[in-house]
Order: C-alpha cells, then sequence, then structure tokens
C-alpha cells in the first residue's frame, strides 16, 4: 500500500518537472534570425540561388559564403539558411548574379529582322529567329539595323553585355561593306585620317580593300557603337552601303554559321569574352 503511494508521488512529480522542462526552453529559446519577410514558402537558399546562376554547386556556394564571397544588397552575408527575394540584388565577387543559367547565343543574322524584342508595327524581329534557343529570357548584345547582316550575341548576362557594350572596352567589330561604287584610294586614305561625324569624332581602327575582290568590296573594323555608324562613315565620303555584313564581333566568328542560324558559344569563346 505504502509502495503504490510512493511511486504515484514520482509519477507526479516527474509531471512537474516535465513541465518545468518546457516552460524554461520556451523561456530560453530563441529562433535563428531569418528575413524579416521570410516564411517556409518564400524566396530560394541563398546557396541554391548561387547554384542555379551555374557558378558552382549547393556544397560548394556554402564555402563561398562562409569566405565571404557573397553580398546581398550591398551587405557581406555569411548566413547559410537566408532566403533570396526577388527584389535582392545578389553578387558573388563583386558581379552581379541571377539564379538563371547563363547562356549564350550566336546567331547569324538575315536582313529584314530588327534587333528589338518586340514590335508593335508587326515587323519581324530577331527573336524569332532564337525562340527555341533557350527557356531563359534572353536579349540582343547592341543592336544590328534591319538590313544589316552577320554577327549578334544574345545573352541573359547583364554584367557580360554591359562590358561589350560599354566603349572603354574597345570591343572590335569587323564589318564587310559592299558600296553602289568603287571607293577611290584618296577616300580610302581620307577614312583613314580623322573623321568628324555629327560633330564627333569617329574612330577607325582598320580600312582595307577586301582582297581578291572589287573595290566597292570594303573591310572596316570599329569599335563604335553608335547608330548606323557604319554606313554614315561612307556617307561622310559620298558613299552608299548597299550590303553590310558583320563578320567579326569581340573575337567571334561567322565560321560554320550559315545565315539564319545560331549556336551556343563554345566554353573557350566564353573564357575569351569574359577576360575583355
Amino acid at each position: 500500500m505504502n509502495s503504490n503511494k510512493k511511486s504515484s508521488r514520482r509519477r507526479q512529480a516527474s509531471k512537474g518537472n516535465t513541465s518545468s522542462s518546457k516552460n524554461n526552453f520556451r523561456k530560453h529559446y530563441k529562433k535563428p534570425l531569418t528575413n524579416k519577410h521570410n516564411s517556409d514558402n518564400e524566396g530560394i537558399r541563398l546557396n541554391k540561388f548561387i547554384s542555379n546562376s551555374g557558378i558552382c554547386s549547393r556544397r560548394e556556394a556554402d564555402v563561398f559564403i562562409e569566405q565571404g564571397s557573397v553580398t546581398v544588397n550591398g551587405k557581406l552575408l555569411t548566413q547559410m539558411g537566408y532566403k533570396v527575394q526577388k527584389t535582392d540584388e545578389v553578387r558573388f565577387d563583386g558581379s552581379l548574379i541571377s539564379p538563371e543559367k547563363k547562356k549564350y547565343i550566336l546567331l547569324n543574322k538575315p536582313k529584314n529582322y530588327i534587333t528589338t524584342m518586340d514590335d508593335d508595327r508587326g515587323r519581324k524581329t530577331v527573336m524569332e529567329l532564337v525562340s527555341n534557343a533557350a527557356s531563359e529570357r534572353i536579349y540582343p548584345v547592341g543592336r544590328l539595323d534591319r538590313m544589316t547582316t552577320g554577327l549578334l550575341l544574345f545573352t541573359n548576362d547583364g554584367e557580360l553585355a554591359k562590358k561589350l557594350t560599354h566603349p572603354k572596352h574597345d570591343v572590335k567589330k569587323l564589318y564587310h561593306a559592299s558600296l553602289d561604287k568603287k571607293l577611290s584610294l584618296k577616300d580610302l586614305e581620307k577614312l583613314r585620317g580623322d573623321v568628324i561625324i555629327e560633330g564627333r569624332k569617329v574612330f577607325i581602327d582598320a580600312i582595307s580593300y577586301v582582297e581578291g575582290q572589287n573595290k566597292t568590296e570594303i573591310g572596316i573594323e570599329i569599335h563604335s557603337g553608335r547608330n548606323r555608324i557604319v554606313r554614315k562613315i561612307f556617307e561622310y565620303v559620298g558613299y552608299k552601303v548597299v550590303k553590310l555584313d558583320r563578320v567579326l564581333f569581340a573575337g567571334l566568328t561567322k565560321k560554320n554559321l550559315p545565315r539564319g542560324r545560331w549556336r551556343e558559344l563554345t566554353k573557350q569563346e566564353l573564357v575569351n569574352l569574359q577576360m575583355i
């Protein structure tokens, strides 16, 4: 009988201790710091965000985060569980990154296509030619006018696009121009000197007759990105461009790329671009 009473008191004491332990746990437990507007269903984990951008695996991303290679909205972040929101700006070693895999598509543009994402006048755009090239949203780097053919690069890599279009990087572009008449040697030499168009100097890196062809066929290399600048250069000395083809852009060539077709850049081509 006494034994049963002792057992009953022990069970009651045990319940009391359990309740006390729970209260102490609740009192001292603190939730880990997370985004103030986060929930389990919002955002994407930082390591996955970095992995999706194509830089490295999730496991490697964790190491880079710990080492201080990642900033979010300008602040160094080493917190593993951080969830990136759509409005966040994430940089890896100073370069802006996006969760989409980077895509790089090279098109040999035909004439009668305009370089724009869409057109309210119903004209054909270059986006129609690369519509099945990537599931990611790619866009053209720079412009070619409607009648100009040749190399046009598409990507979703904003940092690279900015680099390739900024004048300070001197990205070379080589064009084959067909003129309405033979270019005289005098005018050729004139274009090798100072050329002022619309009040601004144009830097022509190289210009010459295309070897083995009529003197209406001219090769011209520039790094200016001004609108219709090649056509304006020849208008400056009294010639009209009847055909214009971009045969080289930032070291990329049209080799084995038929007109109207596209291909992805090779790893070596991408490495070369990133070194510019």
